[in-house]
């Protein structure tokens, strides 16, 4: 059943390949090339001996760690445990430019469940990622229009001022409401909100090593403040807690332009939410 299982798998993403191009993840064999999936991983297999994808196959985790030795290029197929298939190729490199991928689950090239000739199955999977998105935004107003601070966590460089108002914790997720106030005479341009995860390397030599966090949800994202205008918003984020060396980090970029601001969100905030 195992055996019939795989091959299928390997059968449906093979027909998807044909319709559509994949993008390519490089490994090497002197590095851990770390994938973070949207959903815990249920299965992963790579379509060569030269790639080894490895992931947690007693408790599921959301990232496996893929490494590869010279030679022709595979394919890796990942299938997470609400049945999403993601599908990429994977080729070796010797210097490696990138070493974590955050997969949205907007790569996905299909569900296993639609296998099963049963449309009511198709319908059900679509409504369920309907409902949760609704639930996002029904949550997300519900927190605009409350009126809860988790402290002062605020920064401002030439009239624009960066605020996280709360940080909430439901479910799985985790809610970043911010503001942004444009308190100078020119409007501004969001080029990016980008969070990310800081840790500080120990040993003689001190160094920082930053991780991109993607959003699963974003509630009102603005891409102009006006001037003397303040606007609102939320990041909803997969549930995550820091140890004492690491931070998270928000960076508000300006599109062309300099008004650019980075703040530090203590592991205090992170691990103790509302």
């Amino acid at each position: 059943m195992k055996t019939y299982m795989i091959i299928m798998m390997v059968f449906c993403a093979t027909h998807i390949m044909a319709q559509q191009s994949l993008d390519t993840i490089y490994a090497n064999d002197t590095k851990n090339v770390a994938l973070f999936f949207p959903e815990p991983i249920r299965q992963g297999i790579t379509g060569s001996d030269n790639f080894v994808f490895t992931y947690n196959r007693e408790k599921e985790q959301y990232f496996g760690l893929l490494q590869a030795k010279p030679g022709k290029e595979s394919n890796l197929l990942v299938v997470n445990r609400n049945g999403a298939i993601f599908s990429y190729i994977v080729r070796y490199k010797k210097q490696l430019s990138k070493l974590n991928y955050f997969i949205p689950l907007s790569n996905s090239i299909g569900n296993e469940k639609p296998l099963v000739t049963d449309s009511i199955q198709v319908v059900t999977s679509e409504k369920n990622i309907d409902n949760r998105t609704y639930y996002y935004q029904k949550f997300c107003s519900y927190l605009l229009n409350r009126n809860q601070r988790i402290g002062r966590i605020k920064k401002r460089t030439q009239g624009i001022v960066l605020t996280v108002e709360n940080v909430v914790f439901d479910k799985e997720e985790l809610y970043f409401v911010i503001q942004i106030e444009n308190n100078s005479t020119l409007d501004y341009d969001l080029n990016f909100l980008n969070l990310s995860i800081e840790t500080r390397q120990k040993g003689k030599r001190k160094s920082l090593q930053r991780l991109h966090q993607e959003p699963i949800y974003k509630h009102r994202l603005p891409s102009k403040i006006a001037e003397g205008k303040t606007v609102k918003f939320i990041y909803v984020m997969p549930k995550f807690s820091l140890s004492e060396d690491r931070r998270a980090i928000l960076e508000l970029n300006e599109k062309d332009g300099e008004r650019n601001i980075e703040m530090k969100l203590s592991h205090r905030y992170i691990n103790n939410p509302n």
